[in-house]
């Protein structure tokens, strides 16, 4: 019976599978169909009541309006703004006069300042902003859609100042700063090759790879080597934002180091912008970031005070519900948006022509609101029924002591599911410690694969497509972005298990 349950669990995730990559139906379309899907399996296959299945889903729908879609439309609200008042055009050419290398300019915007805008807001910017600025530089759209979701993985890891690290690390009752530290140390395969994968699908293939080899390395070992040290030291809020800054310097130099090798031409300085007029195109940018580190546990002080402005509401109506919290002010969304209003009035745009640009933008998002609301609410379903219970306990029962070779599969399915690493982790956290224990593998390592193995579902999400195809103005084009991008994701899931399964081996024999 456990295992017919076991097959039922599967169908939604099967069908948003079927539905986006096979027969490419619009996001909104295929998400809407899966949710009324769940609820159906839900109620009649695995016995949930019909009020709690609609609660469950009206929380979901909750959820995905505030704080994702809000997130969203602010994250692209910025873009819109700065592109109004030029401000794009002139962030444009201030890139352009460090390189004029797409392949380096890549490694700099979606894996450096991507990688940045995670480890400080997480929930989708980190796939909105640099998607839209790749464009700006003549970036076909799918393919900067497609880029940006790829390097949107390892750093989810400790997103958002940390927080799946630590959520896993309360919900295993594991010390926080050595699951860290494991984790970094599982990710620095892919930390390194990522960047190479983006060079190569930005220059048309591996030999775009032979020119930029020195800094595409150093780009991954740049981010990858200050992640490790911070989380043995420090824990969970800064290996992100520390890897991504260094990224950045390190990247930047060597563009710097290969267009002084390169023959000047006559007019490459000519309309460069001065210092001055780069720091006011991206003022919005750099509001954003002190905003959110302002209002981040690394200032405890006014943390405290901005998630103390909240209100609270319980929805869903079964067992294991929890109040559903709205922090007002806190939210990366309301941060961005009072960061570009006052961006944009500091460009000198009018104050009315900035709240119509708003207004413009939540327009533009209805078809990802309904996409969003229809994933969330249907992954809401599925934690509440027992649906992916039943499918990460049937993995454990079925594959023994194989299971930590699959370990990170159940992190991916997690955050295919539900959009994040958070959330993934939420989910299975004490399954991998209570299966880590039972078959007598290291606690911490298995623990650990969940939150590794909940990056490479990010990828492939529905919900994270559903922010790429909005923020590059391809919504409908979900299934065609997935398709792209599947080949990418099981290449990444191979590597991190097989690097994992073989590692922990060692991990084992040494106790680590």
């Amino acid at each position: 019976m456990k295992l017919g349950l076991f097959v039922i669990a599967l169908l939604p995730i099967i069908w948003l599978i079927f539905s986006l990559g096979v027969l490419k139906l619009p996001g909104a379309k295929a998400c809407s169909i899966g949710l009324v899907l769940t609820l159906l399996l839900a109620i009649f296959a695995f016995k949930m009541s019909v009020i709690n299945a609609v609660t469950a889903s009206l929380e979901g729908i909750v959820m995905g309006i505030w704080p994702i879609v809000y997130i969203i439309i602010a994250a692209v609200f910025t873009y819109n703004v700065s592109t109004e008042s030029g401000s794009m055009e002139t962030i444009r050419k201030g890139l352009s006069g460090i390189t004029s290398d797409k392949r380096l300019l890549v490694l700099i915007i979606a894996w450096g300042f991507g990688g940045f805008l995670e480890a400080i807001a997480g929930f989708g910017t980190a796939v909105a902003i640099p998607a839209s600025i790749l464009i700006a530089f003549g970036v076909e759209p799918i393919l900067a859609a497609t880029i940006c979701l790829i390097a949107n993985t390892t750093p989810t890891a400790f997103g958002a100042i940390g927080l799946p690290v630590t959520t896993l690390a309360q919900i295993s009752g594991l010390d926080v700063r050595h699951l860290s530290y494991l984790a970094t140390l599982q990710m620095l395969p892919l930390i390194v090759i990522i960047p190479f994968i983006m060079v190569a699908l930005i220059g048309g293939g591996v030999k775009a790879i032979r020119e930029v080899w020195l800094p595409t390395l150093a780009a991954g070992l740049a981010f990858g080597i200050p992640q490790i040290i911070v989380a043995k030291f420090l824990g969970a809020e800064l290996p992100a934002i520390v890897g991504s800054l260094v990224c950045i310097v390190v990247v930047v130099l060597f563009a710097r180091w290969q267009a002084k090798k390169q023959p000047e031409q006559p007019d490459q300085k000519k309309d460069l912008p001065t210092v001055g007029q780069f720091t006011l195109a991206t003022t919005p940018f750099i509001l954003v970031f002190v905003f959110v580190m302002l209002a981040s546990p690394l200032v405890p002080p006014l943390n405290h005070l901005l998630t103390g402005i909240k209100s609270s509401i319980t929805i869903y109506t079964g067992s294991g519900a929890a109040p559903y919290v709205f922090n007002w002010i806190s939210t990366p969304g309301t941060l961005i948006i009072l960061a570009t209003i006052i961006g944009g009035l500091i460009q000198k745009l009018p104050f009315g022509k900035i709240i119509k640009i708003l207004g413009q933008t939540a327009k533009q998002m209805v078809a990802t609101l309904i996409t969003v609301c229809a994933i969330v609410a249907l992954a809401k379903v599925m934690g509440y029924s027992g649906m992916i219970s039943i499918i990460a306990a049937t993995l454990v029962a079925l594959l023994g002591n194989l299971y930590p070779l699959i370990a990170p599969v159940i992190g991916a399915l997690g955050t295919f599911v539900t959009g994040s690493d958070t959330s993934a982790n939420v989910l299975f956290g004490s399954l991998q410690r209570q299966a880590a224990s039972t078959l007598g593998d290291s606690t911490y390592w298995v623990v650990a694969a969940n939150a590794v193995g909940a990056t490479a579902g990010k990828m492939i999400s529905p919900q994270s497509i559903a922010v790429a195809s909005a923020a590059t103005n391809l919504q409908g084009s979900e299934g065609t972005i997935l398709k792209k991008s599947m080949t990418y994701f099981l290449g990444y899931l191979i590597v991190i298990c097989l690097w994992i399964f073989v590692s922990g081996l060692v991990i084992n024999a040494i106790h680590l």
